[in-house]
């Protein structure tokens, strides 16, 4: 009886087909979100200074969008209180006043020594993020970042808050961060010393956590939130 061997031919397979690169393309924010985004950085920074008068088309160009979204940028940012429209006119970028700067520090105030408070005995994870924010606060000093350092600056104190436990006290506290990155900026522009007494200040308050003294840390909030009342207070007009 003959066997019957199988052989399986082997065909050379098809070189594969090539591989289309993935086209990844970077959705631009709507046109009226840019020029939000635009216009309120520069306020905060203080390249828009109080007192200066935007325009539509000064803006559109800016941006490079058309009037339209200029406007519905314009109106977003009078209700959150940074500028006032005035028709055919333009922007005008409120100063901060004395009455708004008394109003932050005292709420601040309230926020923060009873967080503070609250977040001792403090966990390893809020030390270690403490002395990592006050380390990137020192490099952007030395940079000279003037802007980086008040948001670092701002960092510190919303991370002890968020660490008290209390999610309603911590939403409160955000809605102040405007205002906070506006006069900290101003604080460190007129009073450049100032930046390396807060870092200091901020080393004492991470100490005081870190021991466990819970009033110390108060203290220290205390002393630190009241002197921007002073030395921002040339912001005012």
């Amino acid at each position: 009886m003959r066997s019957c061997c199988i052989y399986a031919v082997c065909m050379p397979a098809a070189p594969p087909a090539p591989v289309e690169p993935v086209k990844t393309s970077a959705k631009q924010p709507p046109a009226a979100e840019r020029v939000y985004t635009h216009i309120k950085e520069a306020v905060l920074d203080r390249r828009y200074e109080g007192g200066t008068l935007l325009t539509e088309g000064d803006l559109a160009e800016a941006v490079g969008v058309s009037r339209t979204p200029v406007r519905e940028a314009l109106l977003r940012l009078e209700v959150e209180g940074l500028i006032r429209l005035y028709p055919k006119k333009g922007a005008l970028v409120l100063a901060v006043s004395a009455q708004e700067i008394a109003d932050v520090v005292e709420t601040r105030l309230l926020v923060e020594e009873f967080a503070a408070r609250k977040a001792v005995p403090a966990s390893a994870q809020l030390i270690a993020r403490l002395e990592q924010l006050l380390e990137e606060q020192r490099q952007l000093a030395e940079a000279g970042d003037l802007a980086a350092v008040a948001v670092k600056d701002r960092c510190f104190h919303a991370e002890i808050v968020k660490h008290a436990g209390n999610e309603i006290l911590s939403r409160l506290y955000d809605q102040l961060r405007d205002r906070q990155l506006r006069m900290g900026v101003a604080v460190m522009e007129a009073h450049p010393g100032r930046i390396a007494a807060n870092i200091t200040e901020h080393g004492e308050l991470l100490d005081a956590i870190r021991a466990g003294d819970a009033e110390g840390a108060a203290q220290v909030v205390r002393r630190h939130v009241s002197r921007v009342k002073v030395l921002v207070r040339g912001e005012d007009r």
